[in-house]
């Protein structure tokens, strides 16, 4: 995998419109690992296994097409805990892959650690509608609970930032084509 110095050149290499810092996937497992505690500690672990086997089960169903299954996985995921915000997070997917762009935006509304990809989803669906201002709301309450794609999307989403970054990137570009023309 590298070290993160190397995961950084790597980065800024292959994705010169992010920050520097900014390393997709960095840290993710440590993250995954403190909320599944989280949840344990948070939820009854009858009601939380039965919500995850749903939810696993909608997953499925959505990776073999059957977004109408997975939906309703979803949904009995959600009425089983509906404070637990995965399910919702989930649903919100299913219903994009489905084509409804409109109705989307009501569903990841929940707060907390799993609710940066609650703000990311409904950030992606304000994009598709091409309502750009709810989409930075969204990504930069996103990125105040710690989500690195939530960053990247307001670094698209801010021209200046962008400009910034392609001038370097063609500048480091320039640096480097003498030496390598001898």
């Amino acid at each position: 995998m590298g070290t993160p110095n190397d995961q950084a050149v790597l980065q800024a290499i292959f994705n010169p419109d992010t920050p520097f810092g900014d390393i997709v996937g960095l840290d993710q497992g440590d993250e995954a690992e403190k909320e599944e505690l989280e949840e344990d500690e948070v939820f009854p672990q009858a009601q939380l296994e039965q919500s995850k086997a749903l939810e696993l089960q909608g997953v499925m169903a959505a990776e073999a097409g059957d977004l109408s299954t997975a939906l309703e996985r979803f949904g009995q995921a959600i009425c089983l805990l509906p404070e637990r915000a995965s399910a919702y997070n989930n649903r919100a997917q299913a219903r994009r892959l489905q084509g409804d762009v409109a109705g989307k935006g009501r569903s990841p509304s929940l707060a907390g650690r799993g609710g940066s990809a609650g703000f990311v989803q409904r950030g992606l669906l304000a994009r598709l509608q091409g309502r750009d201002d709810d989409a930075r709301r969204d990504f930069e309450r996103a990125a105040r609970l710690g989500s690195p794609f939530a960053r990247r999307q307001l670094v698209l989403l801010n021209p200046y930032a962008a400009l910034c970054n392609r001038m370097l990137a063609d500048m480091m570009g320039q640096l480097r084509r003498p030496l390598n023309g001898r």
